[in-house]
């Protein structure tokens, strides 16, 4: 999507403030998310059909308000807005407590099938396209092998699914979430596709998931999406069950010999 497409001419009654309150919308809308760049200076005022010095007086205004920040040499972008889900402490606790890990799994799939019934209801020719697209990607990655690809289109799918829910709030909050997913905090996903037939398993649940958001079948998204947290929760519990009884077993070997 272009710069003048996705920005609107402004009028000149107070352009400033119309600047501005664009700009906020679209980062109440979750069109604009933290840390993402936005266009430079002279395309945003051409886009916004402004003076440079309005358009500057508008990303000062921001910028007080603690919306974007301006990196010198680098650009404007959006401001972390939602900050950490947890604090550093806090995540260090639920490293330490294993059991804890099994209660971000049950906030996950109540959000999941939440997301997924409004996205089924309310996801609109773009949302379903874009999904569709990231499906086609996940196929790829998979048939490929590539578990990296793999692994960002699953991030992606799960985004787009929220956005496609069109709920603000939940748009931010799971923002949050995914990141420290993406950084491994609560899970290896690796080793969740490690096990056999697990990532044959997951594609097809994120097929089942896409399609019936596609379809505009709210109480089949749901249910898709809670099946697909269950298996996640499901496997996890198999997969360290294994490993512990493959330690003893290890353990019980030294001893013996």
């Amino acid at each position: 999507m272009s710069t003048n497409s996705l920005f609107d001419p402004v009028g000149h009654e107070s352009i400033a403030d119309a600047v501005v309150a664009q700009i906020e919308t679209m980062i109440v809308d979750g069109i604009l998310k933290e840390g993402r760049k936005i266009p430079s200076e002279r395309e945003l005022a051409e886009a916004l059909g402004v003076s440079r010095p309005k358009l500057r007086e508008a990303l000062q205004i921001l910028e007080n308000r603690g919306l974007v920040t301006v990196r010198h040499g680098e650009g404007t972008f959006i401001a972390p807005l939602t900050g950490r889900a947890m604090s550093p402490a806090l995540l260090s606790l639920y490293a330490r407590h294993g059991s804890a890990f099994y209660d971000y799994l049950e906030y996950r799939r109540e959000q999941e099938a939440f997301a997924s019934r409004l996205a089924a209801q309310r996801a609109t020719q773009s949302d379903k396209e874009r999904i569709a697209e990231i499906i086609d990607e996940m196929q790829r990655a998979w048939e490929n092998d590539d578990q990296d690809a793999s692994e960002e289109a699953d991030f992606r799918l799960h985004a787009a699914v929220v956005d496609a829910s069109q709920n603000t709030t939940l748009i931010h909050m799971m923002a949050s979430i995914y990141d420290l997913t993406r950084q491994g905090v609560f899970y290896n996903r690796r080793f969740l596709r490690s096990m056999d037939g697990t990532g044959e398993a997951l594609l097809e649940q994120h097929k089942a998931i896409a399609q019936a958001i596609i379809d505009g079948d709210p109480d089949r998204a749901e249910t898709a999406a809670r099946t697909h947290m269950d298996f996640v929760e499901d496997s996890f519990r198999v997969g360290q069950e294994q490993q512990a009884r493959e330690i003893r077993a290890a353990k019980r070997r030294q001893f013996s010999d």
